[in-house]
């Protein structure tokens, strides 16, 4: 399976408002959403709510959520919400319908790199493109002199003497809790190190130099992190953040927004953007795309009716009463400051997620596996074999490995 590559044209962007013009399409056919729950999906799905009898669900377990709903007949949900990962269980279940037909009659302005293809057919729409990069307190680093890290031995270093200063409770947030998240962690470190995560016959490769060292950056990251950071997802660091908690983390470009936010944020125009810390050989960090899918268990009135009011919800006026929510896909959109760091990791060679089955069960052996080591229950020789053994177990069963 192969998704289509998307260019990242120019610099990029991130802040919010919440105002559209009303929805030019009147929708009668009752219809759900399931998407993650950060920012710009809720513009979007608010902008959706405009054509009426709409109704989104904006939950953060998501991707747990979706395979088992999709493949409901008919479908709990007409619209999902996808990035490049959470696409391919349902993709490979068959749960989500090519789009072509509903694109050719409907979707005269979307552009090409917004088109997302397997196997040829349009299966996605992508509305944005995603990363996580280095977001840190400005203030405090000109205050004790630092320069902004570029590297994690830089990171490691700015965070012993923002400790020494005792400004936050703790210098760094991560999102490091068991599972997905924990899994990309370590994903993106082996990435920045250059890492192949497979040999020949889809066999697992992270048992090795490059694995080991992306275990002790992760070891020593959490030395300048909230103890309890095996529960810390990005809602969690977002808001250690806001609350002035944390100095710095290498987190997702579309949290940025609500760094600026009034309502709930105390560090407004305080929190900068950089590139994702460097490893030895690229960012640490993957460029993903987020957008739309559609079940393939609805009626065709459905899925035609599906299909306008979301792109009512990711058109050019939308992203321009919100340009800074998101690095959009969109046409309209005006890159700002807030898209700085997912520019500049891109600009550095950022690689994009590598969605496939396989890598999938290896990201989930991965995220399972993983706290055995923080927790010093094992070594990390033996957490990455155990890993790689969990991950050969299920990929066999899956028939990916023989």
């Amino acid at each position: 399976m192969k998704l289509k590559t998307i260019a990242l044209a120019g610099t990029m962007s991130l802040m919010s408002s919440v105002a559209f013009a009303e929805c030019a399409y009147e929708n009668t056919v009752p219809l759900k959403s399931l998407s993650a729950g950060f920012e710009a999906w809720k513009v979007v799905t608010d902008a959706m709510a405009e054509c009426g009898n709409f109704e989104a669900s904006l939950d953060q377990e998501f991707r747990e959520k979706q395979p088992e709903a999709f493949a409901a007949d008919p479908a709990l949900y007409q619209i999902g919400g996808v990035a490049n990962g959470t696409m391919v269980p349902l993709q490979n279940a068959g749960t989500i319908r090519p789009l072509d037909d509903l694109v050719a009659k409907y979707g005269q302005n979307l552009t090409p790199n917004q088109l997302i293809k397997v196997d040829g057919k349009v299966m996605a729409v992508a509305m944005m493109v995603n990363a996580q990069h280095l977001m840190y307190r400005e203030d405090i680093l000109t205050d004790l002199g630092l320069d902004v890290p570029g590297t994690y031995a830089d990171v490691l270093a700015a965070a012993a003497k923002i400790k020494e200063a005792g400004v936050v409770d703790y210098p760094i947030g991560g999102t490091f809790k068991t599972g997905w998240n924990l899994g990309q962690e370590f994903i993106n470190l082996f990435l920045g190190e250059g890492g192949e995560f497979f040999g020949e016959g889809n066999l697992p490769s992270i048992n090795n130099e490059k694995g080991l060292a992306a275990l002790e950056v992760m070891k020593a990251l959490t030395e300048y992190m909230d103890p309890e950071y095996l529960v810390s997802d990005s809602t969690y660091v977002q808001q250690q953040f806001q609350q002035g908690k944390i100095a710095m983390s290498n987190l997702w470009a579309s949290r940025a927004a609500a760094m600026n936010d009034e309502a709930e944020s105390q560090v407004v125009g305080k929190v900068k953007m950089a590139g994702a810390p460097m490893g030895s050989a690229f960012p640490a960090t993957t460029i993903w795309w987020d957008g739309i899918v559609l079940a393939a268990n609805q009626t065709d009135e459905q899925a035609e009716a599906a299909f306008q009011v979301a792109l009512e919800g990711m058109d050019e006026e939308v992203v321009k009463a919100n340009n800074d929510t998101s690095i959009w896909l969109i046409p309209g959109y005006v890159p700002g400051e807030l898209a700085a760091g997912a520019a500049a990791s891109a600009g550095a060679g950022a690689k994009p997620y590598p969605s496939s089955v396989p890598f999938g069960i290896l990201h989930t052996a991965l995220g399972n596996g993983l706290a055995d080591y923080l927790t010093g229950a094992k070594d990390a020789a033996t957490t990455l074999a155990d890993i790689e053994a969990a991950y050969v177990t299920a990929a066999k069963e899956a028939g990916v490995v023989e």
